[in-house]
């Protein structure tokens, strides 16, 4: 598809991967290419959006009119946040599966006609929202009842919603029928994940059906008025849970690219499991922490959902946030690519822009994103971020630094696995990961600033006074000089990773294959194996993704101490930031004169 691809296949369509041993077939290829690059389109639209929004909330420029803000503001959010996300997650839903199993993919004209329904719905959202009829009303991510948004963005949402759950059908369908003809064998880690992705997509995505269906018919009339409280409750059934798949997705990909090019293992099969387990049933209840204040829940509602359930979800991330980089330093050190505490981490191949990529987003996911995600999920603390600034920048740490990170990073890997093309543009593209991650970096923190230490609110064209009040927002303005240089920086630095892709897609050279990052699996594959099938040098065959892996009886002979290292400093921060904003909490209403 496309005419980029520069491999051959044989005649059944399949073709092996000469990097990662993977047997795959064109079919499930075409929709990675076909998805991906609809993805890429959205996080241009998206990309330039978030340019004349930056520049207006940097009030020294001031570029947008407020009504103008609100809208460039809502094709920005669904573009980066929906569109770009979901477009990529169906595309790693046939990586992890289709690929990893070595099948193809079932139901192709389902997958075909999924894609047309969800690109009919995105175009009819942007639509809607670029033309609406409502000076003013844009609707923002949100779009909450009873503010009326058009008929035709309810349409659009619902049919997006629709197309998505039909572009996961194929890829159910071919684990089913995988399992079907291999009743004993284990999903592979990989496929695993995806398939707790799906399960959780389908949850959230249903959500939406429900919320957008009944309010669509009272736009046309069918119903006379929607109960506000039902379409908030319902709403965030699909508005917070579209993050967890994104959650979900990155650290699926974050197994895969950190084997793939840094030749990591994982440390324990069944650990990593039960951490995607307990996703599946305690992480969509992370969306409480929006419903704080609303009237309708009640407090012991409120606590259950942002305590005890929280932990569950809370514990499957720090599971996560363990195993992947003591993987990665037990992969090294079997290869011998690691010497005292960190060598392991320093020897790894930073120049290649798919690992850096990839740890950059564990990294800046994890101290920006997770940290202040449970911080904010709580009740008490809630107080001190919600409707403000604080909030968009816990999730652009989320979403917009650590997933988008790890979607590029696989993005860099597709180019060359599935396009066949050398990455063009090469010192371009080993930057790109660093100045798009330290740039958005900076503007979460100038976003958690503002909003924690000087209650700027969100979703506001300007820094502004509120007359009659005390509230004075004066002196978060030279902030905001920070945050539009850093936000600056971040949106070159999408671009240009934007600009890679296409150059490598329309004048990249072929990709040869071989080693990737400094992970030689063909020299490893012919001669580290004893008669037993079992590799004598610690390095990895290709065939591990396809595996079951077991405990792997080689991951615990080998250190873990420079993960335990960093464990105890992200625990540090973790603590830290708590107690400081538990600080902050206090301060909030003074007792006394």
């Amino acid at each position: 598809m496309f005419g980029f691809s520069t491999y051959e296949y044989d005649s059944d369509g399949f073709r092996e991967c000469s990097v990662t041993g993977l047997s795959i077939h064109e079919s499930a290829e075409d929709m990675v290419k076909l998805y991906g690059l609809t993805a890429i389109l959205a996080l241009t639209i998206g990309g330039a959006f978030a340019l004349a929004v930056a520049l207006t909330r940097w009030e020294a420029i001031g570029l947008l009119s407020a009504g103008d803000f609100y809208t460039y503001l809502s094709v920005h959010a669904w573009n980066l946040l929906i569109f770009w996300m979901v477009f990529m997650e169906i595309a790693i839903l046939y990586v992890g599966g289709p690929f990893v199993l070595g099948r193809r993919l079932s139901l192709p004209r389902v997958a075909k006609v999924g894609w047309v329904v969800m690109a009919a719905g995105a175009v009819l959202v942007n639509a809607a929202i670029l033309f609406t009829e409502y000076p003013n009303q844009a609707p923002l991510l949100t779009s909450y009842v009873p503010l009326p948004s058009s008929w035709q963005f309810y349409l659009g949402a619902t049919v997006f919603v629709l197309g998505a759950i039909v572009a996961a059908v194929p890829f159910l369908a071919t684990i089913w029928h995988h399992q079907q003809e291999n009743p004993t064998e284990t999903l592979p880690l990989v496929t695993f994940g995806a398939f707790i992705t799906s399960i959780v997509a389908l949850e959230a995505l249903l959500g939406g059906l429900v919320t957008y269906v009944p309010t669509l018919l009272w736009r046309v009339g069918y119903f006379e008025s929607l109960d506000p409280a039902f379409y908030r409750q319902m709403y965030w059934i699909i508005g917070h849970g579209s993050q967890q798949i994104n959650l979900l997705a990155m650290i699926t990909v974050w197994y895969f690219l950190t084997h793939v090019v840094g030749g990591a293992v994982v440390a324990s099969q069944k650990v990593s499991r039960a951490a995607f387990v307990l996703y599946l049933f305690f992480i969509n209840l992370g969306a409480a922490h929006h419903l704080m204040s609303d009237p309708v829940v009640s407090a012991g509602w409120r606590m259950w959902n942002t305590s005890y359930a929280a932990y569950g979800a809370v514990v499957a991330s720090m599971i996560h946030a363990f195993a992947i980089p003591a993987g990665l330093e037990v992969g090294r050190r079997a290869k011998g690519k690691a010497g005292g505490l960190f060598g392991w981490l320093w020897s790894s191949p930073w120049d290649d822009p798919g690992f850096s990529a990839t740890i950059l987003s564990i990294i800046l996911f994890g101290f920006l994103g997770g940290i202040t995600g449970v911080m904010m999920g709580q009740m008490q603390l809630n107080m001190t971020w919600h409707n403000t600034l604080a909030t968009v920048g816990h999730f652009h740490a989320t979403v917009a630094t650590g997933t988008t990170l790890a979607f590029m990073g696989l993005g860099y890997y597709v180019l060359r696995l599935v396009f066949g093309r050398e990455w063009s543009l090469g010192p371009l593209a080993k930057i790109q990961p660093y100045l798009y991650g330290g740039a958005m970096g900076l503007t979460v923190l100038m976003m958690m600033y503002t909003g924690i230490l000087f209650g700027v609110p969100r979703r506001h064209p300007s820094v502004m006074d509120i007359p009659g009040t005390a509230f004075s927002f004066s002196p978060a303005k030279p902030f905001f000089a920070v945050f539009g240089v850093a936000a600056i920086l971040a949106i070159l630095g999408g671009a240009l990773f934007v600009v890679v892709a296409l150059t490598s897609l329309l004048f990249g050279k072929p990709f040869e294959g071989g080693p990737v990052g400094d992970v030689d699996r063909a020299a490893a594959d012919g001669g580290g194996r004893t008669d037993g099938g079992e590799r004598t040098d610690g390095s990895q065959s290709s065939s591990d993704l396809r595996s079951d892996g077991g405990e792997g009886k080689a991951a615990h002979a080998y250190s873990m101490r420079g993960t335990f290292v960093l464990c105890l400093v992200f625990l540090g921060a973790f603590v830290t930031l708590w107690a400081l904003n538990w600080y902050l909490l206090s301060t909030i209403w003074q007792i006394g004169p």
